[in-house]
């Protein structure tokens, strides 16, 4: 098992990472009512996960696994007293860590 933090900014933002072995493609946006939502298409831009709030304590691969995920999709917030990352700190004070299988 390793773990690995995929880099962010706080904008709203577009890239491509290879996790367990499979390319991704992320869109994370910041929605004023739901916070950060993550949409996650393959590599052939097929949707597989859309709109899935960033909220900590929950592997945001698990409702997923019929769609092959492995390892775990988390955040970890530096500040415990919240379970969301804030508009400004994805990034800076939260982060998204894949958590291999």
């Amino acid at each position: 098992m390793s773990i690995s933090e995929i880099p962010l900014t706080a904008d709203n933002q577009h890239f491509t990472v290879q996790l367990g072995g499979r390319w991704l493609r992320f869109t994370l946006l910041w929605r004023d009512e739901s916070g950060w939502v993550v949409d996650i298409h393959s590599e052939s831009d097929e949707p597989l996960i859309s709109g899935v709030p960033l909220v900590t304590g929950v592997d945001l691969f698990e409702p997923y696994r019929h769609l092959g995920f492995s390892g775990e999709l988390r955040v970890l917030l530096d500040d415990d007293a919240t379970l969301y990352p804030g508009k400004t700190s994805l990034g800076k004070r939260s982060h998204l860590l894949y958590i291999s299988a």
